[in-house]
């Protein structure tokens, strides 16, 4: 074999290496680069699913939260509504019992002014220089101050009437210790600023083991006379219309 022959024979051979061993430039660094940056756009991707999704539920929170709001206020709108046609209609109801209350009233007190013209019989009178209104206030005072409550009352411009409740005087500036009584006062207006007092009293006189004594007709017009007294003092004090 000659040398040229030889020569040849030598880059025959590393020709056949180069092509047997891939002897082609190094890839590695840019295949492990490579596969690193899949990597993060695996994470990456991993990570903007799992934000997507917190997203969605997040949204769904705001929704849920957003309707329950619309409800509550729906809720407080009906109840407001609700609360302002429950106070109209209490409102009517007691402008009704009130209205009610002063027709019973009335129609009580008219019934005891008819009784009270037969009751008047017997009773005491006097003429008194007030007028009516002045009258029935000093007449509501001393009925108070000895702790006769006004059972029923009924007042006209030209009649004023009160029943009061039955008392037992234990003992009063009125009456003796042991006796029970009630008034029935009846205010007629007259002319010149006058005013007719008409006192009657169902006085009675009560033992302690409660048995009703008799009563003369003298002491309990005297009784009667009491009050028409007193009322009459009142009216003459000072700063009395």
């Amino acid at each position: 074999m000659t040398r040229q022959q030889i020569s040849m024979a030598h880059i025959g051979l590393l020709a056949w290496c180069l092509l047997t061993t891939g002897c082609t430039p190094d890839e590695s660094p840019f295949k492990a680069e490579n596969e690193s940056l899949k990597k993060q756009v695996a994470r990456q991707e991993s990570l903007l699913s799992s934000l997507q999704d917190g997203n969605k539920v997040m949204q769904q929170q705001i929704d849920l939260l957003n309707q329950e709001l619309r409800d509550a206020k729906k809720a407080t709108e009906s109840a407001k509504a609700e609360m302002a046609v429950l106070s109209g209609q209490l409102t009517t109801q007691l402008a009704q019992a009130k209205r009610l209350s002063a027709d019973a009233q009335k129609s009580a007190a008219a019934q005891a002014a008819q009784q009270l013209r037969i009751d008047e019989k017997g009773a005491q009178t006097d003429t008194l220089p007030r007028p009516l209104a002045a009258v029935a206030k000093v007449v509501e005072e001393a009925l108070a101050r000895n702790g006769y409550p006004v059972k029923v009352s009924f007042k006209s411009d030209q009649k004023t009437v009160y029943v009061t409740e039955r008392k037992l005087s234990n003992p009063a500036s009125l009456e003796a210790s042991g006796s029970r009584n009630q008034y029935l006062l009846v205010l007629h207006a007259l002319p010149a600023n006058l005013t007719k007092l008409t006192v009657k009293a169902e006085f009675e006189k009560v033992t302690r083991d409660g048995r009703i004594l008799s009563v003369s007709p003298e002491e309990i017009a005297e009784v009667e006379r009491g009050l028409i007294r007193e009322i009459s003092n009142a009216l003459e004090q000072p700063g009395k219309i």
